[in-house]
């Protein structure tokens, strides 16, 4: 069954077609999922009031676009939702840090340790910094999406560079006294 013929039978709330589309996007959509979640549990969680967005606005896709991108963008607003629910952008320091601060290539650092390190952020600088630097979004997008200003933005993705900056080069340091 064509990609077009399965979105049409959900649109029709056909079960099978539903279960169909979970099973050929579920594992995509975790992994983003596991992107704006502390741990894996929470992203479970997130993928399943995904889906149910999903079926529940299916019909709102309108064929122009790209459908996996169109389950992304309701993917990542669902976890999204869940820490403007929590208010975790309540109060947050407006002050512009230097957003060229970067984390230094470091070859050696697999993407596994440093997706695990990412996890390890705050949330509001984990959801900044993976709109920004994963998902390419703009500080503007950003700001609309969580309902913060630009500058917020621009500072909160700074600080997770900078903290993320730090950990590699305490655990590098770290290796480096353990290893003599």
């Amino acid at each position: 069954m064509s990609l077009d013929q399965l979105i049409h039978k959900c649109k029709r709330n056909n079960l099978k077609a539903q279960s169909e589309l979970y099973t050929l996007f579920s594992s995509k959509l975790y992994s983003v999922c596991l992107k704006y979640s502390r741990n894996a549990a929470e992203a479970q969680d997130n993928l399943q009031d995904a889906f149910l967005t999903i079926f529940s606005k299916i019909s709102q896709y309108n064929n122009t676009g790209s459908f996996e991108g169109w389950l992304k963008r309701i993917t990542i607003n669902t976890a999204l939702q869940r820490y403007r629910e929590k208010g975790i952008f309540d109060i947050i320091n407006n002050d512009i840090v230097d957003e060229t601060t970067e984390v230094n290539d470091h070859e050696d650092i697999s993407l596994d340790y440093l997706l695990e390190l990412i996890q390890t952020l705050p949330n509001r600088y984990r959801l900044v910094f993976n709109l920004y630097v994963l998902d390419g979004f703009s500080h503007k997008d950003i700001s609309d999406m969580l309902k913060i200003s630009i500058g917020t933005s621009k500072s909160n993705l700074a600080r997770a560079r900078k903290i993320l900056q730090e950990k590699i080069e305490k655990d590098n340091s770290n290796l480096e006294s353990h290893s003599i």
